[in-house]
């Protein structure tokens, strides 16, 4: 007998000028904390089109950063009370967003930012998302992640609350990214969805969300081949990147994501290209496990092979193969902290502190 549940609350809007088009939906309260980074929001449009149509009250907090740590979302948390703003508007990639989400917990919850691991009482204040990237699918989920330099690694928060009540999503404001950023965001894309449909949390009703996307990322290869975009590629790796965000709000991620962290922490890789480093030694693990399941998901990407899964990523990543240079003895220590975390715990065949420990050497060294 079938059992399963399936909770997606965010309103979802995608097409072009929907920020232009929104008029009141885009206003969730009195005054908004304009949440965004330094300089995507503005040379993307995106902030632009929100100020232009924003009626009521705003503040802008432009200062998250790359990896957001608590300590970064405590500064627009103390904004967000001095200002009395009661409602976040986020425009960004997945750092913005992430720390939008954690600034809505933090804003209304008298804790620390490790302290919301543990939970929040008050409801965290509504979210409007805006994604300038294609790879995150964060407007679509619970979660925030954050670097914990407590605990040298990042991790994720989450809440049912912090689902973006509303998001918005356009196209358009991807097209300013660079060629390698929309690479590195497109593979953390395919990453939320392989990871999803091949996650032991998987259902009837994420498979068909995480298959969907998988074909949509597919017919996109040619363009990250060549790395020339049209707007119906970036359409496309947008619509893709938004049903990961839907299908791993269902399952969670797998040990890519687990592996991939470390990289992030201590060595400042981008986290899609993190998880595109391991993704293809991940289907040839879970071949053991779900053989149907891996071959469907080279045949929605129209590859023949695994061999021919793992050569797409050397491709994608061309520039920066054996540039990464971890000494051998901290690759153990990196398996031991990924195995214990639940991404580990939400892959097929549960792999051994040993199993992590011969992908990660596999790959790196």
């Amino acid at each position: 007998m079938r059992e399963f549940s399936f909770f997606m609350p965010t309103k979802i809007v995608f097409g072009q000028d929907v920020v232009k088009k929104a008029g009141d939906g885009l206003s969730l309260g009195q005054k908004a904390l304009i949440v965004t980074g330094r300089s995507s929001a503005r040379k993307s449009g995106a902030l632009d089109d929100v100020t232009s149509v924003l009626k009521g009250e705003y503040v802008i907090f432009d200062q998250v950063e790359n990896n957001p740590t608590g300590e970064n979302c405590l500064a627009g948390a103390e904004l967000a009370r001095q200002e009395n703003c009661d409602y976040i508007i986020a425009i960004g990639g997945g750092s913005p967003l992430d720390a939008a989400k954690a600034i809505a917990a933090l804003a209304v919850n008298d804790k620390s930012p490790l302290e919301l691991y543990g939970g929040w009482e008050n409801r965290a204040l509504p979210i409007v998302a805006i994604p300038t990237t294609a790879g995150t699918g964060s407007e679509v989920t619970q979660y925030a992640v954050l670097t914990l330099h407590e605990q040298e690694t990042k991790k994720g928060l989450r809440g049912d609350d912090l689902f973006p009540t509303v998001a918005y999503l356009d196209p358009k404001y991807t097209a300013s990214l660079p060629r390698q950023v929309t690479i590195d965001t497109a593979v953390d894309a395919l990453s939320h969805l392989v990871e999803g449909y091949l996650s032991n949390r998987a259902t009837q009703a994420s498979d068909l969300v995480a298959l969907q996307g998988i074909a949509v990322w597919g017919g996109v290869i040619p363009a990250l081949r060549s790395g020339e975009f049209s707007m119906q590629d970036r359409e496309d790796l947008l619509l893709a990147s938004m049903l990961g965000g839907i299908t791993i709000a269902q399952t969670g991620t797998t040990f890519v994501h687990a592996l991939g962290y470390p990289l992030t922490y201590y060595h400042d890789y981008p986290h899609g290209r993190a998880n595109g480093m391991f993704m293809a030694s991940y289907l040839e693990y879970t071949h053991q496990y779900a053989p149907e399941k891996v071959e469907t998901v080279l045949e929605l990407l129209d590859l023949p092979s695994l061999e021919a899964f793992r050569e797409l990523m050397n491709e994608l990543f061309k520039d920066f193969v054996g540039q990464l240079h971890v000494p051998e003895e901290r690759i153990r220590a990196y398996a031991e902290k990924a195995a214990q975390t639940r991404n580990v715990s939400y892959s097929l065949g549960n792999p051994s502190v040993e199993e992590l420990t011969k992908i990660l050497k596999d790959n790196i060294l």
